[in-house]
């Protein structure tokens, strides 16, 4: 039989959260089409910047057609017994709006640059919506960490 371990606080698990959105560098990106709600998942990196995370892939890409048409995303951090799942609103950068600073930032931490790719790329910033986290079924019941937009757990 396999332990587990004792269940984490809201406030832990807010803490982990946070501290997994500055380290990590991948996460799943699952959309669906506007039409036929075809589901499309892939890896992205991203760079956690402001409260928000900031993604980038071709714009050709099913996930660019899907975010632009829809703005709705969810995202998987981390392996499925400590898992981070994130519903977003996603928003496409304009041009310009992504800042020579950001940019670098981004590409500092993902170790991608898109802005030197020939293809043409798009920026989405990504505003989390609801946030929850769990590593095993001792904490699923107080998984919700954010609704709404609103972190429920003070830091």
């Amino acid at each position: 039989m396999t332990e587990v371990a004792p269940a984490r606080s809201a406030k832990q698990r807010k803490q982990d959260t946070l501290a997994r959105l500055e380290r990590d560098v991948d996460v799943w990106v699952a959309t669906a089409d506007p039409d036929g709600g075809s589901p499309y998942m892939m890896p992205l990196s991203f760079l956690w910047h402001d409260g928000v995370l900031l993604v980038s892939t071709r714009a050709t890409n099913p996930v660019a057609r899907n975010l632009v048409a829809t703005g709705k995303v969810h995202l998987g951090l981390g392996e499925t017994r400590d898992v981070v799942h994130i519903e977003g609103a996603a928003e496409v950068l304009a041009d310009g709006e992504l800042s020579a600073e950001l940019g670098d930032a981004f590409a500092g931490k993902t170790g991608f640059d898109p802005r030197e790719s020939t293809a043409p790329y798009l920026y989405f910033r990504v505003r989390p919506v609801r946030v929850q986290a769990w590593r095993e079924v001792n904490e699923l019941a107080e998984r919700d960490l954010m609704r709404d937009g609103t972190w429920l757990v003070a830091d």
